[in-house]
């Protein structure tokens, strides 16, 4: 799987007049900072699962003083076939097409081109709130599981009803609640301890490489710890009913789960120093990209958004080893600066040079 050209119009500060060719499994994206590199990725991102690893708002993605933006895109999929894809805003309505029919839900959307971002802000999965680390565990099993992507989608709108109802005083209705939420949480917590016990197979090995730090490991602390099966569930939400009833909300569940990086000394997020912390997220990154093509047996399609940057050649060069397998990679640096080691060049890449949301092909 790979892109293989990209167009867009009004997106972002980007000027692509003409498709840009990227049909390489290398892309280098060389220039400035504010010159749209990181656009660029976020390009590809959209295409890929339909939202933005930068911002829940889409007008922010809108060109200054337009009203719309357009995207389209060629990839290659797993069978070797070239497809198309596109994807339009205008009146605060998407719309996604590929191979010009109309995807209306956003499942069939997300595993035809499956990537993987490693941004600056993916520190927050490791020392962010509990919301940020959830969001990557979910991101991470949603990628290769259809149904824990329908449980997540089950169980958020029965706790949104639980929650109506509750402000509501609509209390016969919560009994009916309590079950949806204990069938589509026990499969939420089941697939997220088997997820943990798989990754910790992997993060800690790539964490000691790029580190130095041994035995860490990642924790999961669900909210409903005691709770094993769906019955044990429903009479823990019944005996935190007076609770419940008091907030006006459901206190407890899959969306309180906690996870944590665990090292010999304790939190990785409360003892760890900022350098430790960015090689934290991008091992987690990579291992998220490891378990991807385990669970699939697919490479996915990496953007690496200066996340490098911080690294000296030789922990870059380590951490690169370290991806296990990708179909495509698309890096982002700045201009001189010393991609990878002295005299390594790969046979199939391309450098475009990255100026005023205009794109310059080297010639690579």
């Amino acid at each position: 799987m790979k892109f293989l050209q990209v167009t867009a119009s009004n997106f972002r500060n980007l000027s692509i007049t003409e498709k840009v060719d990227i049909n390489h499994k290398q892309v280098l994206l060389i220039g400035d900072n504010g010159q749209g590199k990181t656009n660029f990725l976020e390009l590809l991102y959209l295409l890929c699962y339909g939202n933005s690893f930068r911002t829940n708002s889409l007008k922010e993605l809108i060109k200054f003083k337009e009203d719309s933006f357009y995207l389209a895109g060629a990839f290659e999929d797993e069978r070797g076939l070239k497809r198309n894809i596109s994807f339009s805003y205008h009146d605060l309505k998407r719309v996604i097409k590929i191979d010009d029919k109309v995807i209306t839900d956003r499942k069939n959307l997300i595993y035809n081109i499956p990537c993987i971002v490693f941004s600056h802000g993916d520190i927050n999965f490791i020392n962010g709130t509990p919301d940020f680390k959830r969001k990557f565990f979910n991101q991470t099993l949603s990628m290769y599981d259809r149904l824990f992507f329908d449980d997540l989608r089950y169980y958020s709108k029965v706790l949104k009803q639980k929650n109506v109802a509750l402000k509501e005083h609509r209390y016969d209705l919560l009994p009916i609640y309590d079950e949806l939420l204990a069938k589509y949480g026990l499969n939420i917590m089941k697939s997220r301890v088997k997820a943990v016990y798989e990754m910790n197979q992997i993060f800690p090995v790539i964490f000691e490489q790029v580190s130095g730090i041994k035995n860490v490991k990642i924790q999961y602390k669900p909210s409903w710890k005691n709770c094993s099966t769906s019955e044990d569930i429903v009479k823990y939400l019944e005996s935190s009913r007076e609770t419940e009833l008091r907030l006006t909300f459901c206190n407890s569940g899959i969306t309180r789960d906690k996870f944590s990086i665990i090292t010999e000394n304790g939190d990785l997020a409360t003892i760890g120093s900022t350098g430790q912390l960015r090689l934290a997220s991008l091992a987690l990154r990579a291992t998220q990209s490891t378990f991807f093509k385990k669970k699939t047996g697919k490479d996915p399609i990496l953007l690496i958004d200066d996340v490098l940057l911080e690294l000296d050649i030789k922990k870059r060069n380590t951490f690169l080893s370290l991806l296990d397998g990708y179909s495509q990679a698309f890096f982002t640096f700045l201009p001189k600066e010393m991609y990878f080691n002295e005299g390594e060049s790969y046979s199939d890449s391309i450098t475009l040079t990255v100026k005023d949301g205009g794109f310059i092909d080297e010639g690579n």
